[in-house]
């Protein structure tokens, strides 16, 4: 059939997406290549359809199906989503995506080559808006033909755009009460391998909603107010826990059996039982928000134990829990295979009593003793697996503010009141006295103050304003875990301030743990495997001037409609979950999700740190401009 026919059978029902198809994901490079294509009559590919009974058939969006047979696309939606954003001038009924994708497209008479609205077009004739001359059809040649010099050659070429709706695309049907959902989307797999194929969570959240089509608005509805709460989780990770609170495994597969209900009902245990989760780690641990919430992968455990109690645990239960938690952050203990270290967990808490005492066992066993070193501090920059430590001990271990002396709790009140991250000894001065970045942001030399104090201290030494601190709020300076010899404020002795420094940092964090395990001191004992030095990690984000200049970014991309990045993108191999390196801000699986290779920004990075990230596969920026520039030109097609 031809395209304008295949536009119509959308209007009417007769064509749809199935639920299980992704949003539209292409860019503007992509649609303009669709109609150079067409154009110039080149092939641009057949589509694949799943021909199945409307009253079966599970669709993507809330326009009703035609009666009887229909068609759902398996391969071909986002030529098919083009074409009808573009020649319809609005988006289809199934729509999910970014509608500035096909809006605006252009085509010029004279040299026949297709561009995106840009302002220089306005007062040339020659340039088309191909959307209102595929509206007018062949109608409206005549009054597009008044706009600039009578020329044969730019009838021609109008007709010839016009003739594009009536071009045939065949369609190849996958028939038969055989091709059941399961049959259908390992077809869509094989035919999508190279493209947008569905990850394990896509697939079984496909095989849900084949059942209960709205559960994946429901999800989205539920990570949405998690984000608004400060906290960023993706649909796959709340399927997790759904799936390991009704089956007790990691692995989807379990969950492909389990009727809508049941799964309405899981969804509704594991919300809840993740909200717990978040108020306890927030109350508790002052992790209040995405940037220092570490070891999201714990709670689909964490969730599993807390539904076989029903939702409640008597406090003591609960804060052995939160340190279980806050361990397995520390450690890295998900870094590595996801899948294999939560089904271990799980298993590990299945059977009977004291399941949770096996759990602290297992990582005791695992990583040595569980006291924390001040080696761990040593590290640097605000992905280090122990700056959500010194948030926490911030938040909870009594800190005060150096200029107004008040505690450092959750909620504070006023813009003036924001947390930030303050850097002790002042970055420009340790850098005129030749340190490098690791030791110039190590994780030491980091206390969290209100904005305003952060503010007014500036780039003051630590022996001009510590004295005055200490005066004014006697007290505030050991509260932040500051070394009493007043020879360590000098800055000739910053390296030994470090050390003493972490050394206090790593006793008030035992003392935190010891605090959570009710004076249980058993897992905190014995020799830990972490006693070795520990391993340079390349990259990060080095102070709060780079993390708002990355957060800006981020904000920009949100805005054109693509994926935010990942602040402080860990890397890790899966051979042993160590902590490598820290991208800055970084797109795992592309700015458009499995359609765009992985990209990196890195700034003010080592060529080592750039190094790894190519080799992991990553299309490094280093600069905001250069990153722009790419968005711009092969993402958006816009410059």
């Amino acid at each position: 059939m031809n395209i304008e026919t295949i536009l119509n059978h959308i209007d009417s029902g007769h064509i749809a997406l199935p639920e299980f198809q992704r949003g539209y994901v292409w860019n503007r490079a992509q649609v303009r290549g669709l109609f150079e294509s067409l154009y110039k009559r080149h092939p641009v590919g057949s589509l694949l359809v799943w021909v199945t009974d409307s009253q079966s058939a599970k669709h993507k969006g809330d326009a009703p199906l035609a009666r009887g047979v229909v068609k759902l696309l398996l391969d071909g939606q986002q030529r098919i989503t083009s074409l009808y954003g573009v020649m319809r001038g609005r988006a289809p009924a199934f729509f999910d995506g970014n509608a500035k994708t096909f809006t605006g497209l252009q085509f010029n008479l004279e040299t026949e080559k297709f561009s995106f609205y840009q302002s220089a077009m306005k007062n040339d004739p020659l340039w088309i808006d191909v959307t209102e001359a595929m509206k007018g059809g062949v109608d409206g040649i005549g009054s597009f033909a008044t706009r600039w010099p009578q020329n044969a050659n730019y009838i021609s070429r109008l007709s010839r755009l016009l003739g594009i709706s009536n071009i045939l695309m065949h369609a190849e049907e996958v028939t038969g009460e055989e091709k059941t959902l399961d049959v259908v989307v390992d077809i869509f797999n094989r035919v999508n391998s190279g493209g947008t194929k569905l990850s394990k969570g896509d697939l079984a959240l496909a095989k849900i909603c084949a059942d209960w089509p709205e559960a994946r608005d429901a999800m989205k509805a539920k990570v949405k107010e998690w984000a608004d709460a400060g906290y960023s989780f993706s649909l796959d990770w709340l399927l997790r826990s759904v799936n390991t609170v009704l089956t007790g495994e990691a692995k989807f597969r379990f969950l492909h059996d389990t009727s809508a209900e049941e799964i309405k009902e899981g969804l509704n245990r594991a919300g809840k039982r993740i909200d717990f989760c978040l108020n306890q780690i927030s109350s508790r641990l002052g992790l209040d928000h995405d940037r220092v919430f570490f070891s999201a992968y714990a709670m689909p455990v964490m969730v599993r134990y807390l539904d076989r109690r029903e939702g409640t645990m008597p406090e003591k239960e609960i804060d052995k829990l939160l340190f279980w938690y806050a361990q397995t952050g520390m450690r890295g203990r998900f870094s590595g295979s996801v899948e294999t270290s939560i089904d271990k967990d799980l298993e590990t808490i299945s059977g009977g009593d004291n399941s949770l005492d096996r759990l602290l066992d297992e990582l005791k066993l695992l990583y040595g003793g569980l006291r924390v070193l001040p080696e761990h501090f040593r590290g640097w920059n605000r992905g280090n697996r122990f700056y959500p430590i010194l948030y926490w001990l911030t938040r909870m271990g009594g800190a005060c503010d150096w200029c107004s002396g008040v505690k450092l709790k959750a909620n504070l009140l006023g813009n003036a009141n924001k947390l930030e991250m303050h850097h002790i000894f002042p970055k420009a001065r340790l850098k005129k006295q030749g340190y490098k970045r690791p030791d110039v942001n190590a994780l030491a030399n980091f206390c969290f103050l209100t904005s305003e104090c952060n503010g007014k201290i500036r780039d003051k030494l630590p022996e001009q304003y510590f004295p005055k601190i200490e005066e004014e709020h006697p007290g505030a300076l050991a509260s932040q875990w500051i070394p009493e010899d007043q020879q360590l404020w000098k800055i000739g002795n910053y390296p030994k301030f470090l050390e003493a420094r972490r050394a206090l940092l790593a006793e008030e964090a035992n003392r935190r743990l010891l605090e959570l395990l009710h004076g249980d001191a058993r897992w905190l004992e014995g020799q830990s495997s972490d006693s070795k030095p520990v391993p340079t990690v390349l990259g990060g984000i080095a102070d709060e001037d780079e993390e708002k200049e990355l957060m800006e970014i981020n904000d920009w991309v949100k805005n054109h409609g693509l994926l935010k990045g990942i602040l402080a993108y860990e890397h890790s191999t899966a051979d042993d979950g160590g902590q490598h390196a820290i991208f800055d801000l970084a797109w795992p699986d592309g700015i458009q999700e499995e359609l765009s290779e992985p990209v990196a920004l890195l700034l003010n990075e080592s060529a080592e740190t750039i190094g790894v990230a190519n080799l992991a596969g990553f299309r490094c920026f280093v600069s905001q401009a250069a990153f722009k520039r790419y968005v711009q030109k092969e993402i958006l097609e816009s410059g």
